[in-house]
């Protein structure tokens, strides 16, 4: 990703290192994937780097084969792809990661701002359906700052997107301010009521409030888009599982709920996943109604295609 940094800098927001930084030293985690159902072992690598050949590093996805490298796909807006429930990444020669939502928000909320995630499936592995894992492994490896300074993408101008009608409509802005502030509100769930978050991002923020939350759903729709998914040739919640869902039967959740408002909390995480492809933590306040995958990539892509809506800066403490 290419940025003009250091054009401008400014203050650091609370809770943030003032460099950017890699893992310490290597993760692996294995799991299967959440619409594929495939087994896939993932080993996340230092970033020797913050660029390479002039070009902003930032987190890379390289596919393997049988110890063989297929390609490799960078976490950009611009390799993103639509696909139902989750957000995928496609390099130009069709190469593909799936379900990168989670893994991009715990790298973002750990600060780490490069590295190579080396893959020996398409999907990202769903785990228990949360963060927690993610940041609980990212942390025992520990983190090394490294010489440049924070990147933020700071918010310029208001700029929004909607989508709907009635109780239906979906509406997302971001705006300028002076730290990462979020304000979700979500009723997708008739039986469960209004639920919102309103908070300041940070790193502490995230693995303490957000990042339990799990991937939710109703079963009884669950089921059909299984067999649709088979018949039409769509991997979708292939690997589902009451070990890495929230399921829903009825009005209540099989085993209960991690918080009361956790459907919400995964709205959030979700954001800070899709969000992350920016390639930096933004400046801005998100305000987000009935958020989607598909309602994040557009926020991201109108933020990003409005001219003299955004500018990178360096933090400095």
């Amino acid at each position: 990703m290419s940025v003009d940094a250091g054009v401008c800098g400014v203050k650091l927001p609370a809770g943030w290192q003032a460099s950017e930084g890699t893992l310490a030293r290597p993760l692996e985690l294995s799991g299967h994937g959440l619409h594929t159902g495939r087994r896939v072992n993932v080993r996340i690598l230092p970033a020797e780097s913050a660029r390479v050949a002039g070009e902003r590093h930032g987190i890379v996805f390289r596919r393997l084969k049988g110890g063989r490298e297929l390609g490799t796909v960078a976490a950009h807006p611009s390799l993103r792809r639509g696909q139902p429930l989750c957000t995928m990444l496609r390099a130009s020669d069709g190469l593909g990661v799936r379900t990168v939502e989670h893994l991009l928000a715990s790298l973002l909320a750990c600060e780490i701002d490069h590295a190579i995630v080396e893959l020996d499936a398409e999907e990202i592995p769903i785990l228990d359906g949360s963060a927690q894992p993610w940041i609980d492994a990212i942390r025992a490896c520990g983190r090394t700052a490294m010489r440049q300074p924070k990147l933020f993408l700071r918010v310029l101008k208001s700029v929004s997107v909607a989508d709907g009608e009635g109780e239906a409509r979906r509406e997302m802005r971001v705006e300028p301010a002076d730290n990462y502030a979020l304000s979700v509100h979500n009723n997708d769930l008739k039986g469960f009521g209004d639920m919102e978050w309103h908070g300041v991002l940070t790193p502490r923020a995230f693995a303490d409030e957000i990042a339990s939350s799990r991937s939710y759903g109703q079963i009884k729709w669950a089921v059909p888009a299984i067999v649709v998914g088979y018949l039409r040739g769509w991997p979708i919640l292939r690997g589902a599982r009451l070990s890495c869902t929230a399921a829903i039967v009825g009005k209540r959740v099989v085993g209960g709920l991690r918080e009361p408002d956790e459907f919400v909390r995964h709205r959030v995480l979700d954001l800070v996943g899709d969000l992350a492809l920016a390639g930096a933590p933004l400046l801005g306040h998100v305000s987000a109604r009935r958020p989607t995958h598909e309602m994040n990539y557009r926020l991201l892509a109108a933020l990003l295609g409005t001219p003299g809506a955004y500018e990178w800066v360096e933090a400095h403490a």
